[in-house]
């Protein structure tokens, strides 16, 4: 009477687990707001709120024209849209369902599974956001190119994987030193407001200022952005493999972790949160 169905070949387990992480994450974005709609405008006045605010900032110190050549907004939103993908990803998997979820005791599910369904659903609202955002600027203000669309969404996916493999660190270690992660997280994310580099031009920071940024994959990433949306840009103090080889070395050690501490997992895990 009671029995798991198991799948029959390697491809049949591939298509049960992405079915799984689909559903894992419609139920992770609905979460978050009971109507999708709101959940969406949301998400698109705090970019426009961010956007605006820095533009009135730097309008006021007379600093657009030291800038590069184009659209002073889109360079602003180059930074900024991969900003929110990259703290949003980060927040998005470490407040995701650990091993002693009650969801964990339905099978499938397992940690895995929420890890995806987290960062899926936070990289498709900021997805979303960035496409209506681009669209009505494009249609209702001023027309904008993008000299390479497929390349800086590319630049957009790697802050996301960045944030996603941050976060994954985080995550393992939470359950061992709950608060200091909570801290660290809030910290982190605050500070990207300055370290990520989203008000600067990499090119015209002198060495002393550039070795306080450099350290920072989203810096890199950013910059690098910024060379493939703008045609007259060509990044030459940043790196695109840095980040690259930062996020695939941060995923792995996240993985570890993750797996170690799951085999640990226990029900006074959620009291101290």
């Amino acid at each position: 009477m009671f029995h798991t169905a198991r799948p029959q070949s390697s491809v049949h387990s591939a298509v049960v687990l992405l079915e799984l992480i689909y559903h894992a994450t419609v139920r992770n974005i609905r979460q978050g707001h009971g109507n999708a709609v709101i959940a969406l405008v949301l998400n698109i006045a705090t970019a426009v709120i961010i956007v605006m605010a820095f533009y009135v900032m730097f309008s006021l110190l007379g600093l657009r024209g030291a800038k590069l050549r184009g659209d002073f907004l889109l360079f602003m939103m180059s930074g900024i849209f991969l900003y929110l993908t990259h703290i949003k990803a980060v927040g998005a998997v470490v407040g995701s369902e650990g091993p002693s979820s009650p969801m964990m005791q339905h099978a499938p599910m397992n940690t895995i599974v929420a890890i995806c369904a987290s960062a899926l659903g936070s990289l498709y609202i900021q997805v979303l956001s960035m496409a209506v955002i681009l669209f009505v600027y494009h249609v209702a203000f001023t027309p904008i190119t993008i000299h390479q669309p497929v390349a800086a969404i590319g630049m957009l996916l790697l802050a996301w994987f960045t944030g996603v493999a941050v976060g994954l660190v985080l995550l393992a270690i939470k359950p061992w030193f709950p608060t200091f992660v909570s801290l660290f997280t809030t910290i982190y994310q605050r500070a990207n407001m300055i370290a990520s580099g989203k008000m600067f031009v990499a090119n015209s920071l002198p060495a002393f200022m550039f070795d306080m940024f450099s350290w920072n994959p989203l810096f890199h990433t950013i910059d690098q952005a910024r060379g493939f949306v703008f045609i007259n840009y060509f990044p030459h103090k940043t790196s695109l493999d840095y980040p690259v080889y930062v996020g695939v070395t941060l995923l792995v050690i996240g993985l570890m972790g993750e797996f170690y501490t799951r085999q640990f997992a226990s029900k006074s895990w959620d009291a101290r949160r």
